[in-house]
């Protein structure tokens, strides 16, 4: 006798009313295909009749079909345009469960442009994009198709356009190049355009095709190969510009303060060792020089950036040989704002020292002379007489002796490492005396080497640019003097400056007349050579600068991290773990980085550990760091390509299953014939 089934959970009746019969028409679809997607994906059976749905089966699939019917009403009632593939979603994500309602899923908007949204498709996505919002660092990690980079791109753009930052940078592994783009042929953007072409392809269909370009030339946008974000490592001997002077780069601390591009302090919020690097010595045409790794990034400007109005970032070694286009430097580097740093009282007015020096050596000038400087200085009103010219002359004795000025010629570093106001106050009366304006330019001698550095240095400290050349005594015509000739008993050093806007080189009237008729100069500084100097230790200093830059030897501006960026590391399991803490490692302030890959596509070459597989023990526990992990139920692609993750998967487990299962079966053969031979 063959047993009776046990009975199953009563079937009841749910009806839904739907009072708009255009709504009934878009939830049915075309020809019904909506309605029979339906029927397919739920248990209970579904008939419609006019504006009404009813649904028969077990209490649990009639609730399961009535939120269906729920949740697709909303979303027509908020304007989308119902298909099959939003059906499907919505029931994989009522599936799930969740707290999450499927409709606001697919309403949630990221980014429209000509008619097009791009919103995230699964319950999957959806997390990842609130992760993005929610976090500093997120991990999106999951099979190809599943919008890891195109969502995290959205999300740049969305900031971009906010104004919540102020660059997007864009970044893959060139694996295939072994990272050298330097040495293939070509521009910057032929060398990346096969290893980066996802990414710029994904920029077109979220911003106007043609403000790309001028988004990039203007460094707002910047799609780079991995290669190009390491870097930023100096030796420890090369020098860094402190509110103090200058300090050797390997004794900074976190915390200490350096000066920024804008001539301000900044405070240094991390320190990095490279360890040893081959390093090179860059030189301006002024003569200035700092030494960096092959790696390091420099901003500059070519004669086709300076007709754009842009810019471009490249790196040491790139640039190479490359360093003139004929007669014409190449590559323009940005000059320093004047440096702001602290006051210090002085023994001698800035202005009247500058005049001193500028009159030619003090050892063994009189008391008169002395007198008579102070007085041009006070602009000849001195009515203290015969015997106060000699008392402010003798104070004036005493402070030169005190600052060693008595029997050599410079200027005194407590003048040197001053404010603003103290500094351009020394110059001005060096120029007014021993200056004259050239052009736009000013020029000024002096026959000691001592101060001639020291006028550099004065210069560049505001902003400005200077060179010298030296004027040979030998051979040159005797200057006539009362009549008489007289020759020329040293070399003297020709300094020529140009200083930026805003910085007034005289004070004298008639000189600073000339002066401001012929406009200035901008000052400008070229890269004019790159050598090998040698295999040092190096490291690397995070900045709280906005533009991430800080002022290394002669007040060369140059690179440490990124603040305020929105930062995307795509195909991140092609990263080594060094790699991986070198690109984290620079971030900065404001700034937001989203690193996407697939640990079951490592590219890397045998026995490379990828970074993408050890980083979440390494960070999994730090705060403000997420991991988003994707899968097959995220594919937005074809529903083939679910499929073909979700076989592979299931292959690889039973492959090591039964690698398992032989390796245990080897160690019991092994112990057997071991046994034996005992």
């Amino acid at each position: 006798m063959t047993g009776t089934p046990p009975p199953g959970p009563p079937r009841v009746q749910t009806r839904i009313t739907v009072p708009d019969s255009k709504i009934m028409v878009s939830l049915l679809g075309a020809g019904d295909e909506i309605l029979r997607l339906v029927e397919r994906s739920v248990n209970s059976d579904v008939h419609v009749r006019g504006n009404e749905i009813t649904i028969t089966g077990a209490p649990a699939d009639n609730a399961l079909a009535e939120r269906l019917f729920s949740e697709l009403l909303e979303l027509i009632e908020k304007g989308e345009t119902l298909t099959t593939d939003a059906v499907r979603r919505t029931v994989g994500m009522l599936e799930q469960g969740g707290t999450e309602r499927p409709a606001e899923v697919l309403t949630l908007n990221i980014l429209s442009r000509r008619g097009r949204t791009i919103r995230p498709k699964t319950l999957g996505q959806k997390r990842y994009v609130d992760a993005i919002d929610g976090h500093t660092i997120v991990f999106g990690i999951g099979p190809a198709g599943t919008g890891k980079t195109y969502l995290a791109m959205a999300k740049a753009v969305q900031a971009l356009q906010a104004k919540q930052i102020n660059r997007i940078i864009l970044t893959r592994p060139a694996v295939e190049a072994g990272e050298r783009l330097g040495f293939l042929p070509g521009t910057l953007n032929e060398k990346i355009d096969p290893y980066l072409r996802p990414l710029y392809d994904a920029l077109h269909d979220m911003l106007d095709p043609e403000t790309i370009p001028k988004l990039m030339a203007a460094g707002t946008i910047e799609v780079a190969p991995l290669a190009y974000m390491r870097g930023r490592a100096q030796p420890y001997d090369a020098r860094v510009l402190t509110p103090e002077g200058f300090k050797p780069f390997g004794s900074l601390r976190v915390g200490d303060l350096v000066i920024g591009s804008d001539g301000m302090p900044t405070p240094v919020i991390g320190i990095y060792p490279q360890g040893p690097k081959q390093v090179y010595r860059v030189t301006t045409q002024d003569g200035a020089s700092t030494r960096c790794c092959g790696e390091h990034l420099w901003t500059v400007a070519t004669p086709e950036d300076r007709r754009h109005g842009g810019r471009r970032t490249l790196e040491t070694r790139e640039m190479i040989g490359q360093e003139r286009q004929g007669r014409i430097h190449r590559y323009e580097l940005p000059v320093v704002a004047p440096v702001q740093l602290e006051p210090q009282d002085v023994p001698l007015d800035p202005y009247a020292l500058g005049r001193l020096l500028g009159s030619g050596p003090i050892a063994g000038r009189a008391t008169a002379e002395l007198a008579r400087a102070i007085e041009l200085h006070r602009g000849g009103d001195h009515d203290e007489g015969h015997r106060g010219a000699v008392m402010v002359a003798d104070r004036v004795t005493v402070a030169l002796h005190e600052l060693g000025l008595a029997e050599t010629e410079f200027v005194p570093s407590v003048y040197l490492r001053n404010s603003v106001e103290v500094r351009l106050a020394v110059l001005q009366g060096l120029l007014d005396v021993a200056g004259d304006p050239i052009g736009p330019a000013v020029r000024y001698s002096t026959a000691a080497a001592r101060l001639r550095d020291d006028v550099v240095h004065l210069v560049q400290s505001l902003g400005g640019v200077a060179t010298w050349r030296v004027r040979e005594a030998e051979g040159r015509m005797p200057g006539p003097a009362d009549d008489r000739a007289v020759g020329h008993g040293s070399d003297a050093y020709v300094v020529e400056i140009r200083l930026p806007e805003g910085v007034a080189p005289f004070r004298l009237s008639g000189k600073r007349r000339r002066y401001e008729e012929c406009g200035g100069d901008r000052p400008t500084r070229f890269i004019d050579s790159i050598v090998p100097a040698g295999v040092q230790e190096t490291m690397c200093i995070q900045v709280a600068a906005q533009d991430s830059l800080y002022v290394t030897d002669d007040f060369l501006v140059t690179h440490n991290t990124l603040n305020d960026a929105f930062i995307i590391l795509d195909e991140a399991q092609n990263t080594t773990p060094e790699q991986m803490k070198m690109f984290l490692t620079r971030l900065g302030f404001g700034s937001k980085i989203v690193v996407t890959g697939d640990v079951t596509q490592v590219d890397l070459p045998g026995g490379t550990t990828s970074g993408l597989r050890v980083v979440r023990d390494i960070l999994g526990s730090v705060e403000d760091v997420h991991f988003a992990q994707l899968s097959s139920a995220d594919v937005v692609r074809h529903k083939l390509v679910g499929e073909i993750v979700d076989a592979y998967a299931r292959w690889d487990a039973e492959n090591q299953q039964a690698q398992g299962v032989h390796a245990v079966a080897g160690r019991s053969a092994q112990g057997n014939r071991g046994g034996r031979r005992r």
